[in-house]
C-alpha cells in the first residue's frame, strides 16, 4: 500500500521513553491519518491511530489499523519517519 508522510515528530522524555506522531495519507483513502507512537525503550511500540484532521470514513480507518497490524514494512516506515525527525 502506497503512503505519503506529511509530518513526523518524536521526542524522548527525561525517563528515556519515546513519544512520536506521524501524519500520513494512503493511496485511495480520502482522509489523513495520525499515528501516535509510544515506546519505553525504542524497540517495542504501542500505537494509537486517529484521523488527522476531521473525522472520516470509519471503515477506512479500521482497514488502515488492520494494515498496520499486518504490514511490518508500513509500520516500520512510520516509526522510522518519526525517529528521523529526532535527528534533525
Amino acid at each position: 500500500m502506497e503512503f505519503q508522510i506529511i509530518k513526523a515528530d518524536m521526542k524522548q522524555d527525561e525517563d528515556k521513553k519515546y513519544l512520536g506522531h506521524v501524519t500520513f495519507t494512503l493511496t485511495g483513502h480520502s482522509s489523513k491519518y495520525e499515528i501516535t507512537l509510544f515506546s519505553k525503550r525504542g524497540k517495542e511500540w504501542d500505537y494509537s491511530l486517529n484521523f488527522a484532521a476531521e473525522s472520516g470514513n470509519e471503515d477506512e480507518l479500521l482497514k488502515v489499523d488492520e494494515q498496520l497490524e499486518e504490514d511490518d514494512d508500513l509500520f516500520e516506515a512510520l516509526v522510522d519517519a518519526a525517529r528521523e525527525s529526532m535527528e534533525q
